[in-house]
């Protein structure tokens, strides 16, 4: 991801801090956060400073990582054990989390029982491992992300119409993408393609984010309504709908932002196909289907307020609902495999089947 003239990742590490790209404040403010210890990178997680699978799998690896660089000598086990709970905590749905955090974990274990010294000296093993390996879960996830872009841009055309929905670009993961992925490599292979930026309430991912990023990369686009997907389907202005993924269950039901179902929906109505791209670290072989994925109950407040720019340039919140009333705010929903055209993963297009699923982990 380039700002201006430099590259950034969404979220990387410089031992012992973790820097991240503070996406609450886009598209208004550019600002990196330093988080010092796994506590503060916890809160950037849970607060949403950093959002999207593979950049909270990625987070969440670095987290790991720095408690076990900060564990003290006495119940040096404890601690880490404590703290990956804490970590497991911060976002309930997305899959890349816990990959990366058991990853971390189990690389930091098999260091210290190799290390053959003393307690010192197997900690010190111990979370130096864990760095290695969370260092090199950040650098899968960008290099799975831009062979998802490489195969899935096959499947755009030129003139194609594209409708997407919350973000799954730079900001999602560590660098490239997922559903965005295929399109900057199409737009930049000289493919001309129109995008439909979905503005996803309640916290406006694809108006705030997605929008942003499409706008760098000088992908033409226009953000729209949740609501108004189907109206544009029926009028024939949408050829392609891709989106990303927090979880892909075992059956191939996939939990995404809230609203991607209605897409989903739409989408077979009208024949249009529906691409889900992700990396197989979404993927839970745990889940059988989509009833067995936790979705998350985010703040009534993020429906009841909304945060913005006034034409003095002050960045505010408001009340933007009937005062007094309450809210309800699921983070997810599951789309059946029945809808899902195919699935966009480092390893190929799939059909979303428990068999091929099965296959991609062989």
């Amino acid at each position: 991801m380039k700002i201006g003239r430099k590259h950034y990742r969404t979220v990387w590490f410089a031992t012992p801090v973790v820097f991240l790209i503070d996406q609450t404040l886009l598209p208004f403010e550019f600002k990196i956060v330093r988080a010092k210890s796994y506590r503060d990178t916890c809160a950037a997680i849970k607060n949403m400073t950093v959002r999207g699978a593979g950049a909270i799998g990625a987070a969440a690896g670095f987290a790991m990582a720095q408690a076990f660089l900060g564990a003290p000598q006495k119940n040096f086990w404890k601690f880490a054990q404590k703290a990956r709970a804490e970590i497991c905590d911060t976002r309930p749905t997305a899959q890349n989390l816990f990959f990366a955090v058991e990853r971390v974990f189990a690389a930091a274990g098999c260091a210290a029982g190799e290390s053959g010294a003393g307690k010192l000296n197997a900690g010190f093993a111990a979370a130096w491992a864990a760095v290695a390996e969370a260092q090199k879960i950040a650098d899968e996830d960008a290099e799975n992300c831009k062979k998802i872009g490489e195969i899935g841009s096959k499947l755009i055309v030129q003139g194609m119409q594209i409708e997407t929905h919350c973000n799954a670009g730079w900001l999602a993961f560590v660098d490239y993408g997922s559903a965005l992925s295929p399109i900057y490599l199409a737009h930049r292979g000289g493919k001309k393609i129109f995008v439909y930026v979905d503005e996803t309430r309640p916290r406006g991912q694809g108006a705030r984010l997605t929008a942003w990023e499409l706008k760098n990369e000088r992908v033409p686009h226009a953000i729209i309504p949740d609501n108004a997907g189907a109206s544009l389907m029926a009028q024939g202005k949408i050829d392609m709908v891709i989106v990303g993924a927090d979880r892909i269950a075992a059956n191939g039901d996939t939990a995404n932002k809230i609203g991607t179902l209605e897409k989903a929906i739409a989408a077979h109505e009208y024949g249009i196909p529906f691409y889900v791209a992700a990396p197989t670290s979404t993927f839970d072989l745990k889940c059988k289907s989509g009833k067995d994925i936790p979705i998350e109950e985010r703040s009534p407040d993020e429906v009841l307020y909304q945060s913005g720019v006034t034409r003095k340039g002050k960045l505010e919140e408001i009340l933007v609902c009937s005062p007094g009333s309450s809210a309800l705010n699921p983070a997810f929903d599951v789309t059946p495999a029945k809808y899902i055209t195919g699935i966009i993963t480092e390893k190929g297009l799939l059909k979303p089947t428990t068999e091929n699923i099965r296959k991609l982990f062989l």
